[in-house]
């Protein structure tokens, strides 16, 4: 019997054995599967933080490029395309000495070519002087240069200057903003056309030397910048001589090198507020998306540092390139000079976007967790509680002093006062600009108002005065 049921029970044991195997073998799987979808998951959380910062990197980078384009757009718009602006900017530049170098050489050479001044020389010369006429009319060219630059820096060749320019620019303007249709160009190009320039000229050289153009001119005196009808014509016939169609013409546009440059600036002046909105959209954007702010501004900073330092790279090979056309002397100077002050206010920009890169950088940089900044933000704490400590002792020190101090401030005080202006007239005689007169101003302000508060009394008497005594009590004694 007992053999019998051995089988039986041998038979029955590993039932349980094989259901905990499989129950076992269904726990991994189960865990396998968590475990894929737990290492899915975690590699679409760091695919999708790698694409964030892709993505804010990027629009960063559009943040800086849009930024430093809105103001060169806003310069553009508002110096270069703005008549009012530009004559403001380029008004005073005869009174730059390279500019005026410059005119004046250019107006001289001009008319000396065209009068021919030597054979003018040496045809009036008696024939055994006429090895004169070389340097005679050498010491003749220095004397009209000279002239014409004395004449230059007049009111009357300023304001004729400032409206010639104005003639030109909005013309330039018209073509290249494509806002005129009544404006044509001769020849594909726009010129800054110095004739009334020249007549006036020829005018006060005629009153300083007669005798060199051998006759009465004749020519009229012009105020406005606008060529009259029949002015090249009726200075050939003053002159004698039979003038080139471009005489005393300065070109500024040239549709076959600049033409794209119209197209550019037509879509550039639509695309200007644009711009500007996107700026602080695209900004936003690329911080909401993202994972770390504060590595976003940081390249934020950078980035505008880089971009301002590629604009100014093209910049300068702009003006190497304008530079490069005009033959090196004279003229290369004071086109440099003239394209030192146009872009003045551009370059102001750009340092000021420069600094403010550098700025946010340093900054972001210092709020990070790096070891650098931990210890420099541990040390500027420390620093600051010294400092405090400090300014609280010098606090009581000065408390205790004060019985002493305030008396002789007292005394002293109007001396004082005299001494601080008397001290501020002798730094502003120094100074030339009213922004350092309007900070002398403040400083002497803020003195005055110290010594003031500090030598008032708190109700002691000043030396040599008694205080007054309450009056004694009266009455019947009790």
């Amino acid at each position: 019997m007992s053999d019998e049921q051995t089988p039986g029970r041998a038979e029955q044991a590993p039932a349980p054995g094989g259901a905990e195997a499989s129950e076992l073998v269904r726990l991994r799987a189960e865990v396998e599967r968590l475990r894929d979808r737990a290492g899915a998951e975690q590699r679409r959380r760091v695919r999708l933080l790698t694409l964030r910062r892709a993505v804010a990197a990027v629009l960063v980078a559009l943040v800086a490029i849009l930024a430093v384009t809105s103001v060169v757009g806003v310069w553009g718009s508002r110096t270069t395309l703005n008549t009012d602006r530009w004559i403001a900017t380029v008004g005073p530049l005869p009174e730059d000495p390279k500019v005026n170098a410059a005119v004046s050489t250019y107006l001289t050479n001009e008319i000396f070519d065209q009068v021919d001044v030597r054979q003018r020389l040496a045809d009036a010369l008696p024939p055994r002087a006429t090895f004169l006429a070389a340097p005679v009319t050498g010491a003749v060219h220095d004397f009209m240069q000279k002239s014409i630059s004395k004449l230059l820096a007049d009111d009357r060749f300023q304001e004729l200057w400032r409206a010639t320019n104005r003639f030109a620019h909005e013309r330039i303007v018209a073509v290249l903003e494509k806002s005129n249709e009544n404006v044509r160009v001769r020849g594909d190009t726009v010129t800054l056309n110095l004739l009334p320039m020249v007549n006036n000229v020829l005018n006060s050289l005629e009153d300083q030397l007669p005798s060199l153009f051998g006759k009465k001119l004749d020519l009229p005196t012009l105020t406005s910048g606008e060529v009259p009808p029949g002015l090249h014509e009726r200075i050939e016939k003053a002159l004698g001589v039979s003038l080139p169609e471009d005489f005393a013409q300065i070109r500024l546009y040239d549709r076959r090198e600049l033409g794209q440059l119209q197209d550019a600036v037509v879509l550039f002046k639509r695309a200007l507020v644009g711009l500007l909105i996107a700026v602080p959209v695209v900004l936003a954007l690329a911080l909401w998306v993202s994972p770390n702010r504060r590595r976003s501004v940081l390249q934020l900073g950078l980035w505008l540092v880089v971009t301002v330092t590629v604009l100014s790279s093209v910049l300068r090979a702009v003006r190497d390139q304008l530079l490069g056309q005009v033959p090196d002397g004279v003229y290369r100077d004071g086109l440099r000079a003239a394209l030192w002050t146009v872009f003045t206010t551009l370059r102001d920009r750009g340092d000021q976007l420069l600094w403010l890169g550098v700025g946010i950088a340093v900054v972001a940089y210092l709020a990070g967790p790096g070891r650098l900044p931990v210890w420099l933000r541990r040390r500027t704490a420390q620093g600051a509680r010294a400092t405090g400590q400090f300014l609280a002792k010098a606090g009581e020190r000065a408390a205790h002093k004060e019985s002493s101090l305030r008396p002789w401030l007292v005394r002293h005080a109007d001396v004082l006062r005299v001494s601080g202006v008397v001290v501020a007239a002798l730094v502003a005689l120094l100074l030339s600009s009213w922004t350092g007169l309007l900070v002398v101003a403040l400083l002497l302000a803020a003195y005055e108002i110290a010594v003031t508060l500090l030598a008032r009394s708190d109700g002691s008497p000043p030396t040599g005065e008694a205080a007054p005594k309450s009056p004694e009590k009266t009455g019947a004694p009790g």
